[in-house]
């Protein structure tokens, strides 16, 4: 294709809702090239690396983060079907589950707990305001059900969102070498703590390694948002009567 042409097709992207859409499959797609090529390097995850380059693409270019999400919003309306997709892998691990589920659910309400606990202690601790410590505290879980109970709770929403990504992608990063590191080998025991720990990008990172750590992800990721809510307005309650 000539030069031309390509500066036919940009003026066409540029003026309408798909230059977001388009951009966002085009980094990914690369991102999965990078991680693939370079050998499945966890920080290399294209989550990770499409996400930074559409950063750099939006500030290089000044596009405004409103005219982007026109087309990027096809995408983020897929999220909802993506989720609900889920329930098929784990649908296939059913036996397995029914033979985990009391541990499975030890494990939710252990991870809930700490995951809060820590993330406001570590706040206050540090200094950091009652907003900036209600904002952390639900930062472990999936961005609506987060950014919902950070408005609940006297956090800021819009920076509980921030929060929330930074968490499931140093989960998504971390989470597979923490997992060597400490010898754990059981795909049920890595997903439910990737779930529990980095919501949906860390879900995302598990079925990269295998279906039923996928599987259990997804559970962890969907049961602990619920358990979340519960929790965490009687747990800052709690603290901030503590502390």
């Amino acid at each position: 294709m000539n030069h031309r042409g390509l500066d036919d097709i940009w003026v066409y992207l540029s003026a309408s809702p798909l230059l977001g859409l388009t951009i966002t499959l085009a980094a990914y797609g690369l991102g999965v090239r990078l991680y693939r090529r370079f050998g499945g390097n966890p920080l290399l995850n294209p989550v990770v690396t499409s996400v930074a380059m559409l950063i750099a693409l939006l500030l290089v270019t000044g596009m405004p983060y409103d005219d982007y999400f026109e087309g990027g919003q096809f995408i983020h309306y897929l999220l909802g079907p993506a989720t609900v997709a889920l329930a098929v892998p784990l649908y296939q691990q059913l036996p397995r589950l029914r033979q985990l589920w009391f541990p499975v659910a030890l494990s939710l309400i252990a991870g809930v707990f700490i995951a809060a606990g820590s993330s406001i202690g570590l706040a206050w601790l540090f200094g950091g305001s009652t907003e900036i410590q209600m904002s952390l505290a639900p930062k472990s879980a999936t961005a609506p059900v987060a950014m919902g109970i950070s408005e609940k709770i006297g956090g800021l929403p819009s920076l509980t969102a921030v929060l929330v990504v930074v968490t499931g992608i140093v989960g998504a990063v971390l989470g597979t070498r923490l997992f060597a590191w400490l010898g754990i080998k059981d795909d049920t025991v890595k997903g439910v703590a990737m779930g529990v720990a980095a919501h949906g990008i860390g879900t995302a990172r598990a079925f990269q390694v295998s279906p039923e750590m996928g599987a259990f992800s997804g559970l962890a990721m969907a049961l602990s948002a619920f358990a979340t809510s519960l929790v965490v307005p009687w747990l800052v309650s709690w603290l901030q009567a503590f502390l």
